[in-house]
């Protein structure tokens, strides 16, 4: 004996028209309101309020520069709150065209490879340079550990050669990641290159790929030179301070990357109205409008994580303390500098350097490990 059931053709009918004549609409609103003034005037507000918070802690930094060589690439990694909100915003205030968003985000990407580089000259700065590092892990040989992906080399002694793969893995990504934007700009003009679109037609999914092999090397040398020296790096709280920037590059990265996905499974779709958008401006227009709220809590976070208070000289008391906007504008100029990265650029990939080490004029005697630093 079999049961059967009978469906109503009429009532199918009827929840499908509804299901199709709600969905475009709830799209449609959401699309419009990316558009809208209101988004404008909501992530303006998130994003001048990050740049304000930024601006002066990048001022406090320079009125206390006291220590040049660590605070100019604090000054530099704070740089991406300013960067990545200011552009972020400018990207939906030309949201009605298809394809300016393209050379905005080529900017932020761009920024995005020279913070994992500018974290990394940091910790050497906080150790005293390659020369005081070397004096102290120098015949001690690499630990076993599957967190930090050291299986293969355990058992090898550090060398000046473990300390160059460190510096040309985040360097490389400073390389690869504005070549890759560079790229996009060139495919998108003619057509080959859509946000979103895994086509092995299209450029979209090998430049995704490269960058995320890229970006990967990057982060494990940085995880290898974290393992090497995180005993004399734990004073200076280096794991708030990488999780930090992490989160920024990471968050806005994986966003990306969802949103793409969104748009490939149809959750996001292209916008016909006035002016007509594809889906990857739309997927873009989203990213665009999250990281402008994000940053307002960046700003925070790295105010936190990067305080000028420790760079506070204690022989002259803030009351008496007289800086000029000269000699402001002076360390700002020196911070922006290029000099330094072109010059360790070339220690690091030049093959007549590969096994010299380089000493700090400043600080060159080994780290005592029973003094403990001030934490910064």
């Amino acid at each position: 004996m079999s049961a059967t059931s009978t469906v109503d053709p009429n009532a199918t009918s009827v929840t499908s028209a509804t299901v199709e004549a709600t969905m475009p609409h709830l799209r449609l609103l959401n699309q419009l309101f990316l558009q809208s003034v209101s988004c404008q005037v909501i992530t303006g507000f998130f994003a001048w309020a990050a740049l304000i918070i930024t601006a002066h802690h990048i001022f406090l930094h320079l009125t206390n520069y006291n220590v040049k060589n660590e605070q100019k690439w604090i000054i530099r990694l704070l740089f991406i709150v300013p960067i990545y909100s200011f552009d972020s915003w400018l990207s939906l205030l030309f949201f009605n065209n298809d394809y300016y968003y393209v050379y905005f985000n080529a900017v932020r990407d761009c920024f995005e490879a020279f913070v994992i580089y500018c974290f990394l000259s940091l910790c050497y700065e906080y150790l005293g340079g390659e020369g005081n590092i070397m004096a102290e892990i120098r015949g001690k040989s690499i630990e076993h550990s599957y967190m930090y992906f050291t299986c293969c080399l355990a058992g090898r002694g550090y060398t000046i050669g473990f300390l160059r793969f460190c510096k040309q893995a985040t360097l490389q990504f400073c390389i690869i990641k504005p070549l890759m934007a560079i790229l996009i700009l060139i495919l998108e003009a003619f057509g080959k290159y859509h946000d979103g679109d895994f086509s092995p037609n299209g450029g979209y999914l090998y430049i995704m790929l490269i960058n995320n092999v890229s970006i990967t090397l990057a982060l494990y040398g940085l995880f290898l030179f974290y393992f090497a020296t995180k005993n004399m790096l734990k004073p200076y709280n280096p794991v708030i301070k990488f999780l930090t920037i992490k989160s920024v590059i990471f968050l806005t990265f994986w966003q990306g990357v969802l949103l793409a996905l969104l748009e490939k499974i149809g959750v996001i779709e292209a916008y016909e109205g006035p002016h007509v958008l594809s889906a990857g401006t739309v997927a873009a227009g989203w990213q665009n409008f999250i990281i402008c709220i994000e940053m307002f809590f960046a700003s925070i976070a790295l105010r936190l994580a990067f305080p000028h208070t420790v760079y506070l000289n204690p022989s002259r008391p803030t009351t008496q303390r007289v800086v000029t906007m000269q000699s402001i504008s002076n360390n700002l100029k020196e911070t922006m500098n290029p000099k330094d990265i072109m010059h360790d650029a070339i220690h690091n990939f030049h093959p007549n350097y590969q096994q010299y080490t380089q000493y700090s004029p400043q600080n060159y005697e080994p780290i005592d490990s029973s003094k403990s630093p001030p934490k910064v």
